[in-house]
């Protein structure tokens, strides 16, 4: 679980940089207003990826649930 969490995190803000890279390097030369609305995006995206990334499974265990494990 928590490695697909973790690359679901990883390719959300790898979908950000590559926003903002492509905006302000390809797409401002023909739309300067597409180009912010681009950027607008990406600045979504990192706290989605964080809420996507801290997100409680249905399977995961956390510290503070009780499980009724006796090594716990």
């Amino acid at each position: 679980m928590y490695a697909r969490r973790r690359h679901r995190y990883f390719v959300m803000m790898g979908i950000c940089i590559a926003l903002f890279v492509l905006a302000w390097g390809v797409v401002r030369l023909w739309s300067v207003p597409a180009a912010v609305a681009m950027c607008v995006v990406a600045m979504v995206i990192p706290p989605l990826a964080a809420v996507v990334a801290n997100r409680r499974g249905p399977d995961d265990r956390w510290w503070d649930d009780p499980s009724g494990d006796p090594k716990s």
